[in-house]
């Protein structure tokens, strides 16, 4: 069993080389490298993933006692990359009451009624929350760019629709990214980065195995034929949109596993730097918790102990004591002899 103990230290660390440097020149895949594992093993990512999401259930439920942030996660990737399976893994040991995830499809005719960012507004979590955005506000500078005939069928005045319109959305995204962040909203940008042929690898495991039928269709695999223009979109938008307030990371994704583990350390950096703490109790309120205690204490029926959850955390306080000094014990009689 690899060492996974989790330090804010370690994990800030381990997270650097895939963070996008504000008004750094991206260009995909020459910058970032799909296949990279830094020599993690699978073993080893299966229990550091595991140490990872006890530390992320740690923090959320901290986050949601605190009830000052909210915390939203942007997942965005080519097909296959691993988007789905990073929530069920990632998420798998938090509070699900604690999490919120929208998947965004083709707009509706109410939606398209509405400013673009509209309806991601909508899907914002509360304070204390954590959302996820699987796919988000970012296909409006990606699949929309790689797809024109989209822009068109958006209802923006004609003017509106022409050169610089890439750009100016970088702009609303990071201004808007901004007021949110002022408001206590913290992002979490996750771009999933996967290779060409592990897509194609992919999609026939999806093909060939018959429980996995449900997850490919056609349209997934022409899509590839964009393949080229998708790496210049997610080139630009990682150049334009990766702020101070609001950094892209980029994770490699050939290897699920590893991806995972990533993904998980980016998102408990982000908890981790926000520290949210517990509420503190006023003396008024300690006072009040005291007399409700001594009211259920007496409450206890003849020969009962009068309060039983605390002779439990009292007995379970002395027997880590005691296993404690056994080890010190041997440590020290290890090195005597």
């Amino acid at each position: 069993m690899p060492d996974v103990e989790i330090t804010p230290k370690r994990i800030a660390g381990f997270i650097e080389p895939f963070r996008v440097e504000p008004g750094r020149k991206v260009r995909l895949p020459r910058d970032f490298d799909p296949a990279d594992t830094r020599e993690v093993s699978k073993a080893d990512a299966k229990a550091i993933l595991q140490a990872g999401v006890e530390r992320l259930a740690e923090y959320q439920d901290r986050l949601a006692a605190q009830d000052t942030y909210g915390v939203v996660v942007v997942l965005q990737a080519m097909d296959a990359a691993g988007k789905d399976g990073t929530i069920k893994h990632v998420m798998s040991g938090v509070n699900p009451q604690g999490v919120s995830v929208n998947s965004f499809k083709v707009p509706s005719v109410e939606e398209l009624d509405h400013d673009y960012l509209w309806r991601y507004q909508k899907a914002l979590p509360e304070r204390g929350r954590i959302g996820i955005f699987n796919r988000s506000h970012y296909e409006e500078v990606l699949v929309v760019r790689v797809h024109p005939q989209i822009l068109a069928g958006q209802k923006l005045p004609a003017k509106m629709k022409g050169r610089g319109v890439w750009q100016r959305r970088y702009r609303e995204i990071n201004d808007w990214e901004r007021y949110l962040t002022d408001q206590g909203f913290i992002f979490v940008k996750i771009f999933l980065n996967v290779s060409k042929e592990e897509q194609r690898r992919r999609f026939l495991a999806r093909i060939d195995m018959p429980e996995k039928n449900w997850k490919v269709s056609s349209a997934d695999a022409k899509e590839r034929a964009f393949w080229d223009d998708y790496q210049k979109a997610f080139s630009d938008v990682l150049s334009n949109t990766s702020t101070e307030w609001a950094p892209w990371w980029v994770i490699p994704a050939d290897d699920k596993p590893f991806a995972r583990v990533a993904a998980a350390a980016v998102i408990a950096n982000a908890l981790i730097e926000i520290d949210p703490r517990y509420p503190t109790v006023s003396p008024e309120q300690l006072a009040d918790l005291q007399a409700t205690k001594d009211a259920l204490e007496a409450e206890a029926p003849a020969g009962a102990a009068p309060d039983p959850i605390e002779a439990e955390i009292l007995a379970k306080a002395s027997k880590a004591g005691k296993a404690g000094g056994v080890g010190k014990a041997k440590k020290g009689k290890g090195k005597k002899g």
